[in-house]
């Protein structure tokens, strides 16, 4: 999937003061065309990024998100994560460790979907303190409806 690189004055983050990430992918149809969104934000300072991939999947672009979002994170640094996404919000706080116990299989022995994907975000979440939240998507939460806005802006492009 393609990213976006910080833009040219992005807010420097640090490990020092906790960091708030909005995250959310959009796919139509799906599979099909996607793009992610996000924000990070550390003391009031807003960083939104996005990206999209030809062809892709809702979950990937979700765990994209999170996975760019907190790449631009600093290690040892607190982070609160916001997602719409039960399959990302499940995935990292719930069958995780199962997954990783199993060989990468799910409970019932098939191979675990978008494994890539879930290895480079249990990383960068083993290198921070990480908290998980869930919100209901399309609700009226404003940084959720705006990672929304940006997902779907990438995924339809210029």
């Amino acid at each position: 999937a393609a990213s976006t690189a910080a833009p040219a004055g992005a807010p420097r983050l640090h490990a020092e003061a906790p960091i708030a990430i909005w995250c959310d992918g959009s796919c139509a149809p799906n599979p099909g065309p996607g793009g992610w969104g996000a924000i990070v934000e550390q003391g009031g300072a807003r960083l939104e990024l996005s990206g999209a991939a030809p062809r892709s999947t809702n979950n990937i672009m979700e765990m994209t998100a999170a996975i760019e979002a907190l790449r631009r994170t600093p290690a040892g640094a607190s982070v609160h994560v916001t997602t719409d996404s039960r399959y990302l919000m499940d995935g990292i706080t719930r069958w995780l460790p199962g997954w990783k116990r199993r060989g990468w299989r799910k409970a019932d022995g098939d191979p675990v979907l978008n494994q890539g994907l879930w290895e480079a975000l249990d990383a960068l979440v083993q290198a921070r303190r990480v908290r998980w939240a869930w919100v209901q998507g399309h609700a009226g939460h404003p940084e959720n409806e705006r990672c929304d806005e940006l997902a779907n802006a990438a995924r339809r492009g210029p």
